[in-house]
């Protein structure tokens, strides 16, 4: 019943939809970023290899095996960043942090794509930071 008491504020009102709709793009974000991993395969030899993708990502090199490693990274990304923001949402957190939080984290993960595919490794690994920062910050919003 204690869950319950506190979602109901969630449902009466709409206070949430920046969250939730970063939430969503998030998950989306890892389709996005199979994108260009799936051109550098196309562009092999023998094109995208559908029935044995894995095996001809584990080929790529330059710019198809940095995509494929900030495709990778987000699918691992973004679980953390749902459980920290759910968390928040559960225990009832409401106010502006769960929307800034939210935001520097889809906001970090797109700085870190693009500088993932640029190779630029000092600011992919800040951007990195950030996002994981606002991870973790949605966890200990619920201490404060």
């Amino acid at each position: 019943m204690p869950v319950l008491a506190a979602t109901w504020p969630l449902t009466k009102s709409r206070p949430m939809t920046i969250p939730i709709m970063c939430l969503i793009f998030s998950a989306l974000m890892i389709l996005f970023t199979k994108v260009p991993v799936a051109m550098a395969q196309a562009k092999q030899g023998k094109g995208y290899d559908n029935r044995y993708p894995r095996d001809q990502q584990a080929g790529l090199s330059g710019f198809g095996a940095r995509a494929l490693a900030a495709h990778q990274n987000m699918i691992e990304a973004f679980p953390v960043f749902a459980a920290g923001l759910l968390l928040a949402m559960v225990a009832g957190v409401a106010g502006q942090w769960l929307g800034i939080l939210s935001l520097v984290f889809v906001s970090a993960r797109i700085a870190y794509s693009l500088c993932y595919w640029a190779d630029l490794h000092v600011l992919r690994s800040l951007s990195w930071s950030a996002g994981f920062g606002a991870s973790i910050g949605l966890m200990a919003l619920p201490l404060f």
